[in-house]
């Protein structure tokens, strides 16, 4: 089909329409054709495929479950959180690690904010090959090690794709922090040196369930201590679904957790009630 002229080039763009890939959004969510098992398609809220290399954002509701999985066993997902209602409250990396004891993450480690809020907890991980100490690549990094790092070239840093998944919603370059890394895990030997232990292999997912609204960012590049010479990220699959009973059965567990999470669960608990009165600790309004 020739566009070489406006309507031809209309009809041609007409006829892609319905067409999917390996790698796009499907909107609505709740056209993916393989949701999660005992998840009824109409409570998908996202859906999406990240190709390597790429970044995706967006703004999910309180009580809302997120699923990634490494489809081909060399994705990274590099995450960045902020409070949708209050973006100046972000993931907070160091505290994530600090008030835990704990620097490896995996099932029920809490994310925390700058505020010493849930932001998310952890509630599933099939690959405990996870970092919370590197960071993601740079630009320069990126220059030195591939020759190339900007968005558009065959290697982009995940510093650059987080700024743009950052700007897209209003947020500035000043607001791209310290973010955690999954799928690529990093282990700390007896010398105080950072080691990649790599990945856990095709299928491995990780389950977040998000205890407040958040602007969720994620590039999906190279970890910095990936030791391949080539840069060779592969797919990262993204859904998230409505499971606010979820986020009660987290609520009703908390005597069965470490004090800290319960400090920083009641401070979250106490920051959405007074925005929505008439909700109760562990629930959902």
């Amino acid at each position: 089909m020739s566009t070489a002229t406006t309507s031809g080039a209309r009809e041609h763009a007409r006829s892609q329409a319905g067409i999917t890939t390996d790698a796009m959004p499907v909107v609505p969510a709740t056209a993916w054709p393989e949701p999660p098992a005992g998840v009824d398609a109409g409570r998908l809220t996202w859906a999406e495929t990240i190709p390597g290399g790429r970044y995706a954002t967006k703004v999910l509701a309180r009580g809302t479950r997120l699923r990634l999985r490494d489809l081909d066993g060399a994705a990274c997902a590099h995450l960045l959180l902020w409070r949708s209602d209050a973006p100046w409250e972000r993931l907070n990396v160091a505290d994530t690690v600090k008030v835990p004891w704990q620097a490896y993450l995996t099932d029920g480690h809490p994310l925390l904010s700058d505020q010493g809020r849930v932001l998310a907890t952890i509630v599933a991980d099939s690959s405990q090959h996870h970092d919370a100490l590197c960071g993601t690549t740079t630009l320069a990094g990126n220059v030195e090690k591939y020759g190339s790092g900007e968005v558009e070239s065959g290697a982009p840093a995940g510093r650059e794709l987080l700024t743009l998944a950052a700007l897209k919603n209003g947020l500035r370059p000043r607001d791209v922090a310290p973010n955690l890394s999954f799928f690529h895990g990093i282990r700390v030997d007896a010398d105080g040196g950072l080691r990649s232990i790599g990945s856990a292999g095709a299928g491995a997912a990780v389950e977040l369930l998000l205890h407040l609204p958040l602007i969720v960012a994620i590039a999906n590049t190279a970890h910095p201590l990936d030791p391949a010479t080539e840069f060779a990220t592969t797919a990262l699959e993204v859904l998230a679904w409505e499971a606010e009973s979820d986020l009660r059965a987290v609520g009703s567990t908390l005597d069965d957790r470490d004090p800290e999470y319960q400090r920083a669960h009641a401070n979250t608990e106490d920051a959405w009630n007074a925005l929505h009165p008439g909700t109760t600790i562990g629930g959902v309004r």
